[in-house]
């Protein structure tokens, strides 16, 4: 069973190469090839703008009559991305890059500029130097003092970098973390202060206000307790007296004629203090005791008198003291 991936052949013992025909090709024929571009370029039919390394599929010649040291130089077609006109550029071995041929322009590319002022300084300098020895030793002066001047440079470099070396970077930043620590606490400490002082002003002020608040209370309640002491229970038995007092005063010394029965009892409107204690007592027969309504109303009177004016004994008109009447009372009862 032979091979599926054939590496080698097989050629019989009478091969002969050069019996095989050869094809005979032109010289400048073309292959298509896959290739990007190797630099930026613009074209010049639309003004496209076709930047390095866009892949294209071009067909590549080799250059009929152009060589450099033995090596062919091949030329490449492309076609525009948007008009599709044909762009043409070889290769460039002596340069070791690409020349631009046409339908196209290069783009500026300062590097490649710099370089080729630098060789053509280069090349200037040589010339002189080959026809003028003055010139070389100039030159050779002018090299030293610029080599001179770059140890120079590079010797403070070395310096500063040693001073660099010398610097503790972990104690420099020890120290910033130290005081940056510090900083955090004194403004902690600092909002502290400000905190407790603020808590001090707003507690002074609700002690102020307690302490007004119970002033108030305190002369609230000793007030009424003035008021409450000021007001005995005796004084009711001598509001009615003070008033009647009062009004007889304000009256301009006229004082109006009480009934006996009001003294006894009171107006019916009227809440005096012994109202309730005195029971008017019934009217009995006229014909037989005439003089006993009398007697009963004197005795109302003056026990009304009595009771106003304290124990003092009251005193009638006649000149007769109460135990007599209340004598005279209790034998007009017993009869």
């Amino acid at each position: 069973m032979s091979e599926r991936k054939v590496l080698n052949k097989y050629y019989p013992p009478d091969f002969d190469p050069a019996k095989i025909p050869k094809l005979k090709l032109p010289k400048d024929r073309q292959y298509v090839v896959r290739l990007m571009a190797p630099f930026n370029m613009r074209c010049k039919t639309c003004g496209e703008y076709i930047y390095k390394g866009k892949k294209f599929n071009a067909r590549k010649e080799t250059v009929q009559n152009e060589h450099y040291m033995g090596l062919p130089i091949f030329r490449f077609y492309i076609k525009c991305t948007r008009c599709l006109a044909e762009i043409t550029f070889k290769t460039d071995p002596e340069n070791t890059d690409y020349a631009m041929e046409h339908g196209a322009t290069r783009n500026f590319q300062a590097e490649k500029l710099m370089e080729e002022e630098e060789k053509r300084i280069q090349q200037e300098r040589e010339d002189e130097e080959l026809n003028n020895p003055m010139k070389v030793l100039e030159n050779r002066t002018k090299d030293s003092k610029m080599e001179m001047e770059v140890l120079e440079n590079l010797q403070e470099l070395k310096e500063l970098n040693q001073r660099q070396a010398l610097v503790d970077f972990e104690g420099m930043i020890d120290q910033y973390r130290e005081l940056e620590k510090r900083e955090r606490e004194r403004e902690k400490e600092e909002d502290e202060r400000e905190t407790k002082e603020m808590l001090e002003r707003v507690l002074v002020k609700r002690l102020r206000d307690s302490d007004s608040d119970s002033d108030r209370e305190e002369e609230s309640s000793s007030s009424q307790s003035k008021k409450s002491c000021a007001d005995k229970p005796t004084d009711i038995l001598t509001t009615d007296k003070a008033a009647d007092v009062q009004g007889a005063s304000s009256g301009g010394g006229k004082r109006t004629k009480v009934e006996s029965w009001e003294k006894s009892v009171g107006t019916l409107g009227g809440r005096g203090a012994l109202s309730s204690l005195v029971v008017r007592k019934k009217p009995t027969v006229m014909d037989k005791r005439p003089s006993t309504d009398g007697a009963t109303a004197s005795l109302a009177s003056r026990s009304d008198s009595k009771a106003s004016t304290g124990p003092k004994p009251s005193v009638s008109q006649n000149g007769s003291s109460s135990l007599s009447l209340l004598g005279a009372y209790s034998d007009t009862d017993s009869e």
